[in-house]
């Protein structure tokens, strides 16, 4: 069966995730912190592709399996943010123009694909680091959430982004379709081998690799790179301050952590999901308090 029920005349609300390794997610208490205070059943579930056994190519079963037992939506991760496209029945022009999909939202029975890490990187990255110079950014990475970030950076008015992945022919490809949308030579791309000349003339780097993740420790590129007249913006968030902005902040350089982001993505997700509209504000203090371990009180 599937709902027929108009987002935002309803009360109770049953999402998941779906990706590989999402058990330390904090997706799920954002989400039910922020609908616990404007007084929603709101139930938050994981599937993750390890526990279940299945391939990230198994998405579309999941998709299929979840609308048919009522679920509102998902939110989609590494590695299926992607694979999920074909099993769509259509996609939000951002989803489209990005090729990768983090929210589901079933509606009168159709699964529609959208994309919230792009608003959600540039509504962090405007809070964060209002006044930082865009003219030369350099960005490690270009997986789903580097795709995402690098539209969003552009659409800040970034003049030039380098895409740099040790997977050369992907960066190549998020070069050229980042290009496409926004015009020639905006962006280009180029090996990891040439990341320390390029930091040195750059106004700012974006990292949105897994590296410095708690399953992934370690610094994305040697700290001897980094130099005070850089920014720093990271994508992972679990820990906030990981290996590369510590290394980053003792060069003094401004940083921006990773919270902002999932914040903000999971802001404009609960809003597709219920219609209603989250207090920000309010889910930026649970992540700091969430990722950041501060005690809750009894």
């Amino acid at each position: 069966m599937t709902k027929d029920v108009s987002h935002g005349t309803q009360d109770s609300y049953l999402v998941a995730l779906i990706g590989s390794g999402i058990g330390p997610s904090l997706s799920p208490a954002l989400h039910e912190r922020e609908a616990d205070r404007q007084g929603l059943r709101y139930v938050y579930r994981l599937l993750d592709i390890d526990v279940l056994g299945v391939p990230p190519e198994a998405v579309g079963d999941l998709v299929r399996a979840a609308r048919d037992l009522g679920f509102d939506g998902l939110n989609i991760t590494h590695p299926c943010k992607q694979l999920v496209i074909p099993h769509l029945d259509g996609l939000a022009p951002q989803a489209e123009a990005l090729g990768a999909v983090n929210t589901v939202v079933f509606d009168d029975g159709r699964a529609v694909g959208h994309n919230t890490d792009v608003t959600g990187f540039a509504a962090s990255f405007a809070r964060g680091l209002p006044d930082a110079p865009l003219e030369r950014v350099v960005q490690l990475g270009a997986g789903g959430a580097g795709a995402a970030v690098a539209h969003a950076t552009l659409t800040l008015g970034a003049g030039r982004v380098t895409v740099v992945d040790a997977f050369p022919e992907r960066a190549a490809a998020l070069a050229d379709s980042l290009n496409r949308h926004f015009g020639a030579g905006r962006a280009d791309s180029t090996t990891p081998d040439r990341l320390a000349r390029l930091l040195a003339r750059a106004d700012g780097v974006v990292h949105a690799t897994p590296t410095g993740m708690a399953a992934h420790p370690g610094l994305p590129f040697p700290a001897e790179f980094l130099h005070a007249g850089l920014w720093v913006a990271e994508v992972v968030y679990r820990p906030l301050e990981t290996e590369l902005l510590r290394a980053a902040r003792a060069q003094g350089c401004a940083v921006l952590d990773g919270g902002g982001m999932a914040v903000f993505q999971a802001a404009d997700a609960f809003r597709l999901f219920t219609g209603q509209e989250p207090d920000s504000t309010r889910m930026l203090a649970d992540i700091a308090e969430l990722a950041g371990a501060v005690p809750v009180p009894d």
